[in-house]
């Protein structure tokens, strides 16, 4: 992106962002005496181009710094014990996605328990459970819910060999068995979509102890609508506050992720259910006075067809680690920062003996100014290090977010 034109970004939205402040609504719209309400959030992100990079690539191939998100959620809360919420997304105004849908369930009003029917909130992970933009203190994602490895559910490599030639490659892969269409590969978690089944969550996330339990169709990495290979996932969170400001979050998940096509088509019948997705993750976040730090680490765990040699290692492992810090400087304004690594286990192939994808560092630094408080205005800076595969090793990135919430 050039500095001049990311100088006029920042131009407009200081124009435009008063005005907006004073005619948009900062609450969520209520009707039918509180039984009904509406909400949405904005959010506009112009950045440099990473199309030679595909470092901020998504699983709707968009590029989350060049992005304009709309959301839109309606709650209809007839009783106090039965809820019907939904959610409506659109990227870059591609097409309207159903993002959530579901049915909550409170058998006893004055207990903090909820039966979860739909396509339901995300039960693993930290991040995972404040993806909004006004959840976020910086503009890029964390690269375990959002950078795309080389693998597909829906299309197998058939050796090592394979596997290595595609590394850095997740942004349009395709490999020899299952589906030949050029598509994206799948972060360890994604942060754009969630996942359909039924989950169970007690206790009061802001209380000492909580936790969620969930059976979905989908995995961490490919949540769906529809099953594509007859297993089902089992994922489960518990949450601890031992001190006030300190949330310790531990989560659990595995499921079938290889779909029963591209299975049958890389080692015939009698596999169904074998090639899993297992993932384990811890959060730290501590937060006191004006500043505010967090800590998270996925491993993530594929077991793959093996069909010939040089034989792909199972499992494929995958390490995410990300330390992310916010500092209120004075009110309504923050700096913030965060380091990320993404790294892969080894493989051995024709070329020798290495990591099955290729490793990834990200550093980004920006801050936060509140024009009012429910529109906020971030800038960035990221610089990513990509350690091998065909595209490009390195690249810096700066960008401008407005965000919007009601």
């Amino acid at each position: 992106m050039k500095l001049r034109g990311f100088a006029a970004l920042l131009a407009w939205l200081g124009l435009v962002s008063p005005a907006l402040g004073q005619t948009l609504p900062a609450e969520p719209i209520a009707f039918a005496d509180g039984h009904v309400t509406i909400g949405g959030d904005v959010s506009a992100t112009y950045g440099s181009d990473d199309s030679r990079g595909f470092f901020n690539y998504t699983d709707y191939e968009h590029s989350a710094l060049r992005m304009l998100r709309i959301d839109l959620s309606g709650a209809l809360n007839p009783t106090g014990r039965v809820a019907l919420l939904a959610e409506v997304r659109t990227e870059n105004f591609d097409q309207l996605q159903p993002y959530a849908f579901y049915v909550r369930v409170r058998p006893w009003k004055r207990r903090p328990f909820d039966i979860n029917v739909g396509r339901v909130p995300p039960t693993f992970g930290a991040f995972a459970r404040r993806t909004y933009p006004s959840d976020n203190p910086l503009i890029g994602y964390p690269l375990g819910y959002q950078y795309l490895t080389t693998l597909r559910p829906d299309s197998v490599a058939g050796s090592a060999d394979e596997l290595l030639q595609k590394r850095s490659s997740g942004w349009l892969v395709r490999y020899q068995y299952g589906s030949q269409t050029l598509d994206r590969g799948v972060p360890l978690v994604s942060a754009f979509r969630w996942d359909t089944g039924v989950q169970v969550h007690a206790g009061d996330d802001n209380g000492p102890v909580s936790g969620a339990v969930s059976v979905t169709t989908g995995t961490l990495a490919n949540p769906l609508f529809t099953d594509d290979n007859g297993g089902r996932q089992i994922a489960g969170r518990l949450q601890l506050r031992p001190l006030a400001g300190l949330i310790l979050g531990a989560s659990a998940s595995r499921g079938p992720f290889v779909t029963d096509t591209a299975a049958r088509g890389a080692v015939g019948d009698g596999h169904d259910g074998e090639f899993t997705q297992t993932a384990w993750g811890a959060d730290v976040e501590y937060s006191r006075s004006y500043y505010l730090v967090r800590f998270e680490a996925i491993d993530s765990r594929w077991t793959m067809p093996v069909v010939r040699g040089p034989a792909i290692t199972n499992p494929l492992a995958a390490l995410s680690t990300s330390v992310e810090g916010r500092y209120k400087i004075m009110p309504g304004f923050y700096v913030a920062g965060r380091v990320d690594h993404l790294g892969f286990s080894d493989i051995t192939g024709t070329p020798g003996t290495m990591p099955w994808d290729a490793p990834v560092t990200r550093i980004e630094a920006g801050g936060g100014f509140s024009i009012q408080r429910n529109l906020l205005l971030k800038i960035a800076v990221q610089h990513d290090v990509r350690d091998g595969g065909r595209l490009a090793p390195k690249g810096t990135f700066g960008a401008g977010q407005l965000v919007y919430w009601f």
